[in-house]
Parts: structure tokens; C-alpha cells; sequence
């Protein structure tokens, strides 16, 4: 009775990929979902209230991941996904079959990250190259993660 096959080892606290937020409360910087993807607002303004009585937010944001510009228009009363968006640094060890090989604080580490395309990529396999210790800073949101940006390590205790 007891052992069912269910498997309470591990698990999250249960929080959401994202939350709900009213349209008006969003912020330029903010984080907010358009077309089911994380986008960071670099532009919104609010349409006055119409004929039939309800202010319009427009937004434009660019995708977190991909930085694709993405708009969309919505009702300042209605509300809209926000996603949860964590940013964690990772010291970077190596690379492998172009996988990050990252290091966190707690001395964990983790091998299932794909080197980024574009500048950060290059900056990463010069640094690999050239054997300079530095910082990859991860950006986590609805399930996905990428790299966007590296740093110089300065903590290195030498």
C-alpha cells in the first residue's frame, strides 16, 4: 500500500513559469509573455480611453532568448502573463562537443548547455582558448535557458 510507484524524492516548490499581471501595472524593463514567449518590454505606451471606454497598452518587446522584436496590444484592465525569470553566474570549466561546461557556487555542475551562436560564443571559446577564467550568466525562464552574457572573473581565489 505504501510503495504505489510514486516518486516524492525530488521536486520544485510548485511555482508557476508565470503569473498573471494587469496590463497597466507592466513596466518598461519588465518581463511579460507576448505570443508564448519570455520578452523584455523596451517600449509601451497607453491609447486614451475610447468610445467604448477602455485604454489600450501598446507594447514592443524583444524575445529574452532570440531577440526577436515582438508587439502586441491589449486592454490596460485585462491581464497578462508575466514569466518568472531567474539570471544565475556560472564559472565556466570547459567546453565539450560545443556543451558549456558550468560550475555554480555550491560547487554543482552542469554540462546541458549548448555554447550560444553570435558574440557571446566567440567570446567563450576565446576565453577557452586563451585559458582567461570568467562568468557565463544564465537566463532561465518556462522551461528554457540560454547564456546571454559572459563576464571576467574577478572572485578567482589564486
Amino acid at each position: 500500500m505504501a510503495d504505489d510507484g510514486f516518486d516524492f524524492g525530488g521536486g520544485d516548490a510548485g511555482a508557476s513559469a508565470t503569473f498573471p499581471m494587469q496590463c497597466s501595472a507592466l513596466r518598461k524593463n519588465g518581463f511579460v509573455m507576448i505570443k508564448s514567449r519570455p520578452c523584455k518590454i523596451v517600449e509601451m505606451s497607453t491609447s486614451k480611453t475610447g468610445k467604448h471606454g477602455h485604454a489600450k497598452v501598446h507594447l514592443v518587446a524583444l524575445d529574452i532568448f532570440t531577440g526577436k522584436k515582438l508587439e502586441d496590444i491589449c486592454p490596460s484592465t485585462h491581464n497578462m502573463e508575466v514569466p518568472n525569470v531567474k539570471r544565475k553566474d556560472y564559472q565556466l570549466i570547459g567546453l565539450d562537443d560545443d556543451f558549456l561546461s558550468l560550475m555554480d557556487d555550491s560547487g554543482d555542475t552542469r554540462d546541458d548547455l549548448k555554447c550560444p551562436d553570435g558574440d557571446i560564443g566567440d567570446e567563450i571559446r576565446t576565453a577557452i582558448a586563451e585559458e582567461k577564467d570568467i562568468l557565463c550568466t544564465v537566463l532561465s525562464a518556462v522551461g528554457e535557458e540560454c547564456v546571454i552574457a559572459t563576464k571576467v572573473n574577478t572572485a578567482v581565489d589564486k
